[in-house]
């Protein structure tokens, strides 16, 4: 049997009007082109440096653009969506009181027009946008442990503002970048950090020792932090942690975690 689970956590930011797929296409890492009805794009918005902003999952009834992101996020990207607009046919509103914003997994969705494939991996899932209540038979908890067990990030949970670079969170494995695409912010460090091979760090599963450490716990290696953790649920967690030290005994909070790179991450000779 399918696990839904309504994700409280998440909102729904809509961009309406003639040129809003140039508009947010011009901007983001994906092709806002490729969105449509039963298909969902992954996307980020960057610093002009090429640093991580906010991400969501873009979604079209042929209408508009629906933005499926962490709630939290939606004020400020919608305060800078507007400031870039200009003279763009876009009209912004957070819809997420209407809007609810389910996760489907193990199994078929439910018949709700606005669902589509998490275009990331088969297993993740899938999405869906409701305004209506959908039987739920799993947590939001439980959800988590599923796409952190995959080593699928979620926000600002796992990828931090102004530091994280895409490829150190993914996005080039799990289709959140278009490298055919036109210019869009950040392309420029993004690009150069693939060609040149510069990460030095990834952020991935890892198993703990304790529950529920909190987000920004420091990851030790030899007495020297090597990376932090991010979300986490029970005794599975997601962590930056630098590549140099992967192959060592790593500790955080004064309990051991060991790093469980999942099979889709490619992983550079260190």
């Amino acid at each position: 049997m399918s696990k839904i689970a309504l994700l409280p956590h998440r909102g729904v930011l809509e961009l309406a009007g003639a040129d809003r797929v140039t508009f947010l296409n011009g901007l983001v890492s994906n092709d806002v082109t490729k969105a449509g009805p039963g298909r969902i794009v992954w996307a980020a918005l960057l610093t002009p440096q090429g640093k991580y902003l906010v991400d969501f999952f873009i979604m079209s009834d042929g209408e508009r653009l629906l933005l499926d992101m962490n709630a939290a996020d939606i004020p400020a990207l919608a305060q800078k969506l507007r400031r870039y607009r200009l003279r763009s046919k876009v009209e912004i509103n957070d819809r997420s009181a209407s809007l609810k914003v389910f996760a489907v997994w193990n199994g078929k969705p439910p018949p709700v027009p606005l669902t589509a494939a998490d275009p990331r991996l088969p297993q993740a899932g899938y999405r869906c946008l409701s305004e209506d209540n959908i039987p739920c038979n799993a947590t939001a908890e439980e959800y988590a442990a599923h796409r952190i067990a995959l080593g699928l990030p979620d926000g600002a949970s796992d990828l931090e503002a102004d530091k994280t670079l895409l490829l150190e969170a993914g996005f080039d494995e799990l289709g959140g970048v278009d490298w055919e695409k036109g210019c869009y912010m950040g392309q420029e460090l993004t690009a150069r950090t693939k060609y040149r091979g510069l990460i030095k760090r990834r952020l991935l599963p890892v198993r703990l020792g304790t529950q529920d450490l909190p987000v920004g716990t420091p990851v030790l290696a030899d007495g020297q932090e090597v990376g932090t953790l991010r979300s986490s649920t029970g005794t599975v967690a997601l962590a930056t942690l630098r590549l140099d030290a992967l192959q060592k005994e790593l500790s955080a909070g004064g309990t051991m975690i060991i790093p469980m790179p999942p099979s889709w991450m490619k992983m550079p000779d260190v």
